[in-house]
């Protein structure tokens, strides 16, 4: 309990600066920094791993998002200066994720554990679902923000056809790699943070080592789930006027692939929904 109430202490005055920083350095609008303070308060008061995992998510998303700024506002219809994202956006990314850590500290009282499911399947499960869903946040964002400045045209999922860049449900061979990655680094990031903050059974030490292929393979998974879902549930079409892909229909804009079913957040929300599920059960057969 202890150790809790001193990462609560440091939760407020860390998640202060690092939403202050973000306003000023135009991540976040007001909204988005109302709401990240909240949500990395209560990642950091319920472990320092849970943390780490959201804030590589956070700086590492938010330096790509900055990347190439020149080209991405000529193809992207909803560019904003600095990447800044609103509450909505940072709910999107983080919703799932933060009922996981509160539910997790209400049942270990704060105490870090390992990916052991001889210890606890349940709490296994709960570690493997935030991994699955970081991991796709971060594998997602990667894909679509190096995606987009690759020369090469991407290909629809669903027909293989090449299709502009910006349009939902588009993939790149440098945009499966970089989702690759992104998951990647967040497995190596929640065993190296796991092994300084959780009680590991000795036997369990080197099998948290798994979590790296796994965040991996939930990076590339979540952003093929996204772009399925991107490419059949959201529309996109080209704007003869704008001379852009957008999101909307109009008597200008030409269809270039899916219906007005979902939006960018709810397929965001969506993929990581089911990316984080798939992992949490992954998490408990295998560790």
């Amino acid at each position: 309990m202890e150790g809790f109430l001193v990462r609560s202490a440091v939760a407020v005055v860390l998640s202060l600066g690092i939403a202050a920083r973000a306003y000023l350095h135009r991540s976040l609008d007001r909204s988005g920094a109302i709401s990240g303070f909240l949500v990395t308060a209560i990642h950091i008061a319920a472990g320092y791993r849970f943390a780490a995992l959201l804030l590589v998510f956070f700086f590492t998303s938010s330096k790509l998002t900055k990347m190439g700024e020149e080209k991405k506002r000529s193809i992207d219809e909803d560019f904003k200066e600095g990447g800044q994202r609103n509450w909505i956006q940072v709910l999107a990314n983080s919703w799932l994720a933060t009922i996981l850590v509160v539910v997790f500290v209400s049942v270990t009282g704060g105490q870090d554990t390992c990916l052991d499911t001889k210890k606890s399947k349940f709490l296994t499960g709960l570690i493997g679902g935030i991994i699955g869903h970081y991991a796709c946040c971060n594998g997602d964002t990667w894909s679509s923000e190096i995606g987009i400045l690759s020369n090469a045209q991407p290909r629809l999922i669903t027909t293989f056809k090449t299709v502009r860049k910006g349009t939902n449900g588009a993939v790149s061979v440098q945009g499966l790699v970089a989702a690759t990655a992104a998951g990647l680094l967040i497995g190596l990031t929640c065993v190296i943070v796991g092994l300084l903050t959780a009680e590991c059974a000795t036997d369990a030490v080197l099998n948290q080592l798994l979590a790296i292929p796994i965040a991996a393979a939930a990076g590339l998974g979540g952003s093929l789930i996204d772009s399925l879902l991107g490419a059949t549930l959201q529309f996109s079409g080209y704007c003869t006027v704008r001379k852009k892909v957008v999101g909307k229909r109009a008597p200008t804009v030409i269809k270039i692939s899916g219906t007005d079913v979902l939006d960018n957040n709810a397929v965001n929300a969506v993929s990581v929904l089911l990316t984080t599920l798939l992992t949490a059960v992954a998490c408990m057969y295998i560790f």
